[in-house]
């Protein structure tokens, strides 16, 4: 859910749908934009890419839950 894949694991090109004209555009490395992530940490956000590596491990070993699968009546 969390994995940013490395350079080695993308795909060198990629097509996309361009939502104007519905055409597939394929795109090279050097024509992509990174994406950053960010998440809330003690009370404020922060870029993942800020993280150590010790922190960027705990980050994608998070679990997930929903409020209504935890909670007992």
């Amino acid at each position: 859910m969390n994995h940013i894949p490395s350079p080695s694991e993308r795909m060198p090109s990629e097509s996309v749908i361009d939502e104007t004209t519905g055409e597939a555009v394929t795109l090279t490395d050097e024509e992509r934009q990174p994406c950053e992530i960010w998440t809330r940490v003690m009370g404020y956000h922060r870029p993942l890419s800020s993280f150590n590596r010790g922190k960027q491990g705990e980050f994608a070993e998070r679990r997930y839950f929903t409020e209504e699968k935890v909670c007992r009546d």
